[in-house]
């Protein structure tokens, strides 16, 4: 029953239409599987439809190329496909627990609407043991099914780095998983169709989950480490970037990089794996180190905003401050999990006001996360101080001469805090009062 799906080329869906679902379902479509692309919101689908695709990880032309993609909000499209892929986010509450409700939705969902035969493959990045614990019961009561009788599960997750043009889904290992034997082989094979770099088959599920979830653990760390460094040696008058350049000619020396770790994946996903340690008994104290160092940069960034700019001569309450970039990573219009917020309320804290740009960003999107308003760069003037927070391209191609016309000039140099380094700071120092993390 199982076999016969992938041998009849059966139609698959992918439940959850973002950064990850989308291309998943197009890499599927371009290789002439038919796919269901569901989503629970409505105007996203209806874009898609209407040929353009917000998340700029497919593109309108690529988009508007397929014709074998049914873009749906309704549930009941799912019954058509046998194998059904779910890429819904998973993100932490305030309190930094794991929030498991869109994946308990989606899998209610399916459960609801999937028949006899099916392969139920999770995308989304979980704790050890969550597919298998959570989302089994689920899909049984909703379906009334068994698993392993009447359905299958897997796991296979996504290793999509958005905004990337160069590690896309088709040239990324990727690692899948059934719960047994037979299933582990279908999905393999069923991925084996798109990803030209091939697939790694996880001897289990939970092998799966944990790989996928130490990934982004491990380069939380590393970058915890270099920003405990930028705190260290700003204190101590050294350029971070500088001591990171020398220390990068030793041939095992990892090159990574201060700043703000924001977005989907490696500033929530270690926090699946502390909760699950935590309630085996074990606290991840590495791990939780990490999360606060990183999580304290906004805030450190603010401060020294704040020292700066009263170095300079200002009256901090009712100063101007621009900050431009407010997505999680260059070149990217992901706004979620923008550790940019962070410095934003800070400032405010100290009567600042607040000024923020991007390129990129959706406007309607930032007023959402973030109740932020985006201006217009050109707009911009009598700015105190500027904060290049995020290192768009648009950012990198602009001289140091052209960002003197949004600020006030009161006999000193003005106040330029580039988090990512993006102009050179000999030539910036002369003109500014310049600092880089």
């Amino acid at each position: 029953m199982f076999k016969k799906n992938l041998a009849n080329q059966e139609k698959i869906s992918v439940v959850g239409m973002g950064y990850v679902g989308l291309p998943l379902a197009v890499a599927f479509a371009e290789k002439g599987i038919e796919v269901i692309g569901f989503d629970i919101n409505e105007a996203k689908i209806q874009e898609y439809k209407n040929g353009h695709d917000a998340t700029e990880e497919v593109g309108d032309e690529r988009l508007q190329k397929i014709t074998n993609i049914k873009f749906t909000s309704n549930p009941e499209d799912l019954k058509e496909a046998k194998i059904h892929i779910v890429a819904v986010p998973t993100p932490v509450l305030l309190n930094k627990m794991p929030d498991l409700r869109p994946i308990k939705g989606s899998s209610e969902i399916v459960g609801k609407n999937m028949v006899e035969g099916s392969i139920v493959i999770y995308e989304s990045t979980v704790y050890p043991g969550a597919t298998e614990e959570t989302c089994i019961p689920i899909l049984e009561k909703e379906s009334g099914m068994k698993c392993g009788v009447d359905f299958k599960i897997g796991y296979s997750p996504e290793r999509i780095n958005p905004g990337d043009k160069v590690h896309r889904v088709e040239n990324i290992v990727k690692v899948t998983s059934g719960m047994d034997a037979e299933c582990a082989e279908i999905i393999a094979q069923l991925y084996e169709q798109i990803i030209v770099a091939g697939v790694h088959r996880a001897t289990s599920i939970k092998v799966a989950e944990a790989a996928k979830v130490i990934e982004n653990s491990q380069r939380d760390i590393n970058i915890a480490f270099v920003n405990e460094l930028a705190l260290i040696f700003d204190k101590m008058g050294i350029d971070t970037q500088e001591v990171l350049e020398a220390a990068g000619t030793k041939w095992n020396f990892l090159p990574f990089s201060p700043g703000l770790v924001g977005g989907h994946c490696i500033g929530i996903d270690p926090y699946y794996l502390a909760y699950k340690a935590e309630e085996l008994g074990h606290h991840a104290e590495i791990i939780l180190a990490g999360r606060k160092t990183n999580d304290g940069m906004g805030k450190y960034v603010a401060e020294r905003t704040v020292k700066n700019l009263i170095a300079d001569g200002k009256k901090i309450k009712g100063s101007n401050v621009l900050i431009m970039g407010l997505t999680f990573k260059e070149d990217c219009p992901d706004l979620r999990n923008s550790k940019v917020e962070d410095i934003i309320l800070e400032l405010k804290e100290y009567g600042v006001n607040v000024y923020v740009t991007d390129p990129i960003a959706s406007k309607e999107q930032a007023m959402k996360e973030y109740g932020v308003e985006l201006k217009n760069l050109e707009d911009m003037k009598d700015m105190d101080g500027i904060i290049v927070a995020v290192s768009h391209k648009e950012y990198k191609e602009m001289k140091l001469e052209d960002l003197k016309k949004h600020f006030y000039i009161n006999g000193n140099k003005p106040v330029l805090m580039d988090i990512k380094g993006v102009f050179d700071r000999i030539e910036a120092e002369k003109e500014y009062a310049y600092w880089r993390l």
